[in-house]
């Protein structure tokens, strides 16, 4: 062989050898990450760049893989993320390591990138919003939809809605009450809050042809339901959780008081609540009060006697090769998580209906604090509280700064819901 062709054949043996080395980016999610919620917002962006990304179930906290690229490297170090750059060994190990029967793990494949909506007012923003702060703090991003984009179809745009702290039955959550939380805007009273919400809401309704708030509302829950029922993926925390359901459950009856629609609630409301209708909840006693800010006994804030100190709840230990789902949607640094209040804290366990996945729960107080289920086609997960990393929050108080919390345990919770639809379609087992 000529010198000039081994050489050749050298620098070729070279790069291939330096190539095969240089395959993957991992981007451990255990403690050694520097931002945990960033990291999604990187996953995000290989996926929008049109690459896959490996979301390897209980490998290292849950961590994500991907193919080498200086692009994603670069990312990675704008970002402040922390990751590995790995050889093909070292792939061909953890792909071995995860597949062995005996281990709770497993490989799930991201391969689109799903398409985010936030339910709120846009001139509100939901700037206090829990999924508006981390959706904006790891760049991922979503569109505001509110009453008129849902009631005229485009749902269909998108994969994946998260419903703002709304109060689906139509009685602004009883603000007009006073009492405790509250989320108003900018320095304005509760009070003042509850009359600007509420002739903005009732403008919208006529607007919209509909004689009541809540009648406007029921119709939003409702195709907000078939959205979910026909594929689409539904996310909702605190009040918009509870209050969706206690909505499709009044569809033939009228549980609102004459401080909220100008006529009484019917005396045999809680007689006809159609349990049939609802996504989560079911056996549960409406409040038709227009005081004291609860909708249900669903919510158990009136009566959960525990401190701050001791207010935790732990995620399940699922199956990653058997109940891919779940396992996803709990993919954590840590098993046991702060608790945090909101005008919907934690679900009475005895209020769930029997589908209903519990995924994590405060097993002492009966209570649980983040469940899932199946509708039609679609998934749908519940979170109670407000702000992961605001044990309560109170009006007019600024925003989490979610730079001083960025390995935030419960804040990732609401990030793997957010990749969940990205996820290639594996067929759950159990």
């Amino acid at each position: 062989m000529k010198p000039a062709l081994k050489f050749v054949l050298f620098i070729s043996l070279l790069l291939s050898a330096f190539t095969g080395w240089s395959t993957s980016i991992l981007f451990p999610m255990d403690d050694v990450q520097k931002d945990h919620l960033k990291s999604y917002g990187v996953a995000f962006w290989v996926l929008k760049a049109g690459g896959e990304v490996d979301w390897l179930l209980n490998y290292r906290g849950g961590s994500f893989m991907t193919k080498y690229d200086k692009k994603v490297e670069d990312e990675c170090k704008i970002r402040g993320v922390s990751y590995e750059v790995i050889s093909d060994a070292a792939v061909n190990q953890i792909i071995a390591q995860i597949n062995d029967p005996s281990v709770n793990m497993d490989i799930v494949k991201l391969e689109k990138v799903p398409k985010i909506a936030v339910y709120s007012p846009k001139n509100k923003g939901g700037l206090e919003d829990a999924v508006v702060l981390v959706l904006n703090y790891a760049e991922i991003p979503f569109d505001y939809i509110y009453d008129e984009e849902v009631l005229k179809g485009d749902l269909s745009k998108y994969d994946w809605l998260h419903l703002h702290h709304e109060d689906f039955t139509g009685q602004y959550s009883k603000f007009r009450s006073g009492g405790r939380g509250g989320f108003g805007n900018g320095g304005q009273s509760q009070g003042e809050w509850y009359a600007e919400d509420r002739k903005t809401e009732e403008a919208r309704a006529v607007k919209l042809g509909y004689k009541k708030v809540s009648k406007m509302k029921l119709a939003v829950a409702q195709t907000i339901r078939s959205f979910c029922g026909g594929g689409g993926f539904l996310f909702a925390m605190c009040s918009g959780a509870d209050s969706f359901d206690i909505a499709l459950s009044a569809v033939n009856t009228d549980i609102v008081d004459v401080n909220y629609d100008g006529d009484p609630p019917d005396p045999k409301a809680q007689s006809k609540l159609d349990f049939g209708q609802t996504l989560a909840f079911q056996n549960f006693v409406v409040d038709v009060s227009p005081y004291g800010r609860q909708f249900s006994n669903i919510d158990v804030s009136r009566t959960r006697r525990i401190d701050q100190a001791h207010d935790f709840f732990t995620l399940f230990d699922f199956s990653a090769k058997w109940d891919v789902v779940p396992s996803m949607l709990t993919q954590d640094h840590d098993r046991v998580i702060k608790g945090f209040k909101g005008l919907a804290t934690a679900f009475d366990i005895s209020k769930l209906k029997p589908s209903v996945t519990i995924m994590g729960e405060m097993k002492t107080a009966n209570e649980a604090r983040y469940i899932h289920g199946e509708f039609g086609k679609g998934q749908w997960t519940f979170y109670g509280g407000h702000d992961p990393e605001d044990y309560q929050h109170s009006p007019n108080e600024p925003p989490t700064d979610l730079s001083l919390h960025p390995n935030s345990p419960g804040y990732r919770l609401i990030l793997n819901n957010i990749l969940f639809p990205a996820a290639k379609k594996k067929k759950q087992k159990t």
